[in-house]
Order: structure tokens, then C-alpha cells, then sequence
């Protein structure tokens, strides 16, 4: 039997999975010393509400308040050999900025020699009508720090202090939870996919201890780290654990992480930003190497909006 990759050219010879670097590193500052000057109306985020990385940014836009100064236009969950389309139907729209039909377009109109996979999110230009930045990692500090003076939002989810802990726990949260349900599930061989499925199981162990004493991962304020695990925890019952076999546990079965997940999705303005749709057409629809039936489940019932017990934490 010949066994597909869902990337080729992302996949070892051992059957793991090693994701592409990003392409595009620039970088919007307040005062414009980049050559990207933070301006009302200027940048554009190009994202699914079915991707994680896309997700991110998404959250960073809604809790800084930035919808009115950066613009968003999300493609269509069903992704083909064409990359994310821009198509008109519930939660997805045309492009109504560049016109573009795929989000390739806007990688070839910034750089016609790329090569690489065509990736949400990302940050487009206006005025030099090129991407500015496909780094998930990027668009969320850029968000955070760079917009402070066209919005009232005093959030800081980069907080001084603490910069270097929050870089690292992002780090390890990355390699062994966020990417880590991807090498499980992208794994070609049986060595590469346990070993990936063993080191998630045990960073869902340390973060579960971590917050049974603690509200959120750096104490009584969420910070970054918390909404970079959250697009992966709010993921993982739905599509996770039966779709990439991830499956030792569900998030349902942590009471700690569990209650966190509720409480970080009843943060003000997040259940906007969590397509549930969205989410499960995209992975069982589109990796259809993976679910050649392409069935969507119904389930899991699962309800993020009961009590979470967490506010008693500090």
C-alpha cells in the first residue's frame, strides 16, 4: 500500500512531519522605523477560522479592539491542491480588497519565485500591496504592541518582566502540543506518529499540574501562552483526538485544563472568534488522505459555556 504525506515535502524519510519555516518577516511598528508604519485602514489579516495559527491572530485583533482599524476577510474552510480559496458562503467571503481567488495570488504578487505552501494567516499591505508578514508568531505582537494608539485596550499579552518565561513555555507548548497534534497526525510511520502522541500526553500532564494551582499560565492574567494553548485545547475534542488519533485522553478528561479551556472561550468576544463549522469541514473534509470518506462527525456534544470555578484561582 502507497502511503501519501498530506505535505510531501514536509515529511522526513522517517515518517515525521517538519513544518515549513515562515516566508514573510516584516514587521508593522508604531513609528514606522520598519517601513511599515502602524496606520488605520493600511493592513489587512488574511485567515480561516478553521486554522489554529490563524486563529491566534484572530484573538489578538478582537481583545486589542483593532477590528476597525485592521480589515479581515476569512477563505473557505475547504482547502484543495489550489491552497484557501476566496469563495462567497456562510462565515467565508470573496476577496473585496485585491479581488484575489486564492490566497497564492498574494504570495506570488509579494515574492513570483515562492515555492512554498500557501499558509493563513496573513498580514497584507495596502499601499505596497505585498504581504507584510505570514508569521502567526508576529501578527499577534505586532497586534498587542504596535496598534496601542488607535485603540482603548490596555491588554498586554507580552508583559515586561516576564518576557523570557513566556518564551519559553511558548516554546514547549509549540514543539509538544500546538505542532505536536499535527506531527501525530501527519506521521507517515508508526515510530514517528507514538513518539509524537507520547510527548503531547506528557505536556498535557505538566500543564494540567501547572493549573491547579494557578488561574492561567502565568498566574492571575492571561498572557500570550494562554491563547497559543487555547486554539489547540478548543480543537483538540472536536477534531484531535479522533481525527490525528490523538486519543489517550480528551481535554474533557483533565478537570483543570478542562475548565480552563471554558473559561478562557467565555473571555469576552472569544465564542466570536471559534467557528466550530468551520474547524470540522476543514480538517475532515479537506485532509482527505487522512478521512478519504470525508464524513464530518456530529459530535463530540460538548458545552464550553458552564460554570468553570477558575475566578477562585489566582
Amino acid at each position: 500500500m502507497t502511503i501519501h504525506a498530506q505535505f510531501p515535502d514536509e515529511q522526513s524519510v522517517e515518517g515525521a512531519f517538519t513544518r515549513q519555516p515562515d516566508a514573510f518577516l516584516g514587521w508593522v511598528t508604531a513609528n514606522g522605523s520598519s517601513g511599515y508604519p502602524a496606520a488605520r485602514g493600511r493592513y489587512h489579516l488574511y485567515v480561516s477560522w478553521a486554522c489554529p495559527w490563524a486563529h491566534r491572530t484572530i484573538i489578538v485583533r478582537k481583545l486589542k479592539k483593532l477590528e476597525d482599524v485592521i480589515g479581515m476577510t476569512v477563505v473557505d474552510p475547504i482547502r484543495d491542491e489550489r491552497g484557501w480559496a476566496f469563495r462567497e458562503g456562510p462565515g467565508h467571503s470573496l476577496d473585496p480588497l485585491n479581488g484575489f481567488q486564492f490566497l497564492s495570488q498574494a504570495y506570488k504578487a509579494t515574492d513570483p519565485n515562492y515555492r512554498g505552501r500557501f499558509t493563513v494567516p496573513v498580514l497584507w499591505d495596502t499601499v505596497t500591496k505585498r504581504i507584510v508578514t505570514n508569521s502567526d508568531d508576529d501578527i499577534m505582537r505586532i497586534f498587542n504592541g504596535e496598534f496601542n494608539r488607535f485603540t482603548e485596550s490596555t491588554i498586554d499579552l507580552y508583559q515586561d518582566g516576564i518576557r523570557k518565561e513566556i518564551d519559553d513555555l511558548n516554546t514547549f507548548i509549540y514543539e509538544n502540543v500546538n505542532d505536536g497534534v499535527y506531527r501525530a497526525g501527519f506521521a507517515t510511520s508508526q515510530r514517528a506518529y507514538e513518539r509524537a502522541v507520547r510527548r503531547l500526553f506528557e505536556a498535557l500532564e505538566q500543564l494540567e499540574a501547572r493549573l491547579a494551582r494557578q488561574r492561567y499560565l502565568f498566574g492571575s492574567q492571561f498572557v500570550e501562552t494562554d491563547w497559543r494553548l487555547f486554539v489547540t485545547l478548543v480543537r483538540f475534542d472536536v477534531v484531535y483526538h479522533g481525527h490525528f488519533k490523538c486519543n489517550l485522553r480528551r481535554i474533557i478528561d483533565y478537570p483543570n485544563l478542562f475548565n480552563y479551556l471554558k473559561d478562557l472561550y467565555q473571555t469576552e468576544g472569544i465564542t466570536d472568534t471559534v467557528n466550530f463549522g468551520h474547524i470540522k469541514r476543514h480538517y475532515y473534509i479537506t485532509h482527505d488522505n487522512i478521512n478519504p470518506t470525508r464524513i464530518v462527525p456530529l459530535g463530540p456534544d460538548q458545552d464550553l459555556t458552564t460554570p468553570h470555578g477558575r475566578e477562585r484561582l489566582r
